[in-house]
């Protein structure tokens, strides 16, 4: 055992326990009264960072919340890996729903449970300790090392883009090493290669200038709801296939040797149902669970609202309606060309009764990395010398922008080396980590470190 891996296990209760009071900080970005805690929780970040011994640890002032950077460079021979993460987190709304409070990590069954424990505070803390163990005990830093963190994933990064165009050469590097994503299955690492691009867009249907009582007004006034439903309705037919002209016709089909790698991965319907306590799944047909959760384009809900809400009745007629829809897209679909082909359908599925307006909000660009690439064979050995197992290769339903944001602006290919797992509830109340994981992950990222110059090309 090298000495940073022994540093790992000797100091994994302080770890955790500075793991614990980063999750203490309610880091909120979405919510403009937490932007005290969200720049807290950047000066905890910029602290550990200090105490660790990197070079350069500057906390960046933005329009919104601050970007962290610092680095360790000691030999321009070696690769050069830019770690991200994100110090924010999404709501804890409805907290009603959560069995503990949401900022006061609390250990049940292995498992730290709190807001951000694994998307991201959790897995990205992981490799601030895995540079640590380098560092502190004296061993040669095997790679050079840079960190941008920054306070703004949940809101779609609107300031990380103009910082990394107008900081090209602070951080150049060889690659980009995030963990954001989940492991295939617990004690199944797994590495994402691929990952689902985003539009996301919200629906304004307004009718008249103010809520009216039904009784009076129903039959004789368009309501804003039922047309709302109605277009939402006509976006996807039964077998779950889209129905937005042009939608489909940059979409990289699927090839038999792609489909044939979904059916070696261990997949089962059945837990799947159970866990989500369902008794049937539903999605595009023709395709099975794995490639319509990962490898095809979705269209959803996120949200609805008009008219009222509250316990009881009221016989409104109401003024406003709108709804919150996403759309996951795949290769070599672009967000900007998706958003304005939505706008056109659901315009042209509005009655003149009313007026639709459509409003696009943050989007992003599918990505997939050549499985040949030296650095994943790198992170996949490094799994596989922490785990014992062999590492799975999978592409993941879900989108981190910036993935393809920085192949394009820098030039360079990220690993996604998550530790995480569906379980884990991103987003969603009783978010989760595992303290094995976590533990795991330290260890991981260290291994990562220390052999990635061998596989350089």
């Amino acid at each position: 055992m090298s000495d940073s891996q022994k540093y790992i296990d000797d100091n994994i209760d302080a770890f955790q326990e500075q793991l614990f009071d980063l999750l203490r900080i309610p880091s909120v970005s979405t919510n403009p009264t937490r932007k005290p805690d969200v720049l807290k929780a950047a000066e905890f970040l910029i602290d550990q960072l200090k105490k660790i011994g990197l070079d350069d640890v500057t906390l960046h002032k933005t329009k919104g919340h601050p970007i962290i950077t610092a680095q360790k460079i000691t030999d321009d021979s070696k690769p050069t890996v830019l770690i991200y993460g994100h110090y924010d987190v999404q709501p804890p709304d409805p907290e009603e729903l959560w069995d503990t409070p949401p900022f006061e990590p609390t250990v049940k069954n292995g498992r730290v449970y709190a807001r951000g424990a694994s998307d991201d505070k959790g897995q990205s803390f992981t490799h601030i300790k895995s540079v640590e163990s380098f560092l502190k005990t004296g061993t040669d830093l095997p790679v050079n090392v840079k960190f941008i963190l920054e306070g703004e994933e949940e809101i779609g990064s609107p300031n990380l883009i103009p910082f990394i165009e107008e900081n090209k050469d602070l951080l150049e590097c060889d690659m980009v090493l995030i963990s954001d994503t989940a492991m295939f299955g617990e004690d199944q690492p797994s590495i994402t290669y691929g990952l689902r691009g985003l539009a996301y867009m919200e629906i304004h249907v307004t009718g008249p200038n103010r809520d009216l009582h039904s009784g009076v007004y129903g039959g004789a006034v368009e309501n804003p709801v039922n047309v709302l439903t109605e277009i939402i309705a006509q976006l996807k037919d039964k077998d779950g296939v889209i129905q937005i002209e042009g939608f489909y016709d940059d979409v990289e089909p699927m090839t038999p040797e792609m489909r044939e790698a979904y059916k070696k991965l261990p997949h089962d319907d059945e837990p799947y149902k159970k866990d989500l306590q369902l008794e049937a799944l539903h999605g595009e047909k023709g395709y099975s669970t794995l490639e319509r959760a990962s490898a095809r384009p979705t269209l959803d809900v996120n949200g609805i609202w008009g008219g009222y809400q509250k316990a009881g009745a009221k016989t409104v007629l109401p003024g406003k309606a709108g709804a919150k829809v996403s759309m996951r897209l795949v290769p070599d679909q672009d967000p900007e060309k998706i958003a304005e082909l939505f706008e056109k359908h659901v315009k042209s599925l509005a009655p003149d009764t009313v007026t639709v307006d459509v409003v696009p909000h943050h989007g992003g660009h599918p990505v997939v990395i050549d499985l040949n690439y030296y650095g994943l064979k790198a992170a996949a050995q490094a799994f596989e010398d922490v785990y014992e197992k062999n590492v799975l290769f999978a592409r993941e339903g879900g989108s981190i922008p910036i993935v393809a944001d920085f192949k394009k602006i820098l030039g360079v290919n990220s690993i996604l080396m998550g530790f995480g797992l569906t379980r884990d509830a991103l987003h969603s109340p009783n978010e989760s980590f595992s303290l094995k994981d976590f533990h795991r992950g330290i260890k991981t990222s260290a291994r990562f470190f220390e052999i990635l110059p061998d596989f350089k090309e």
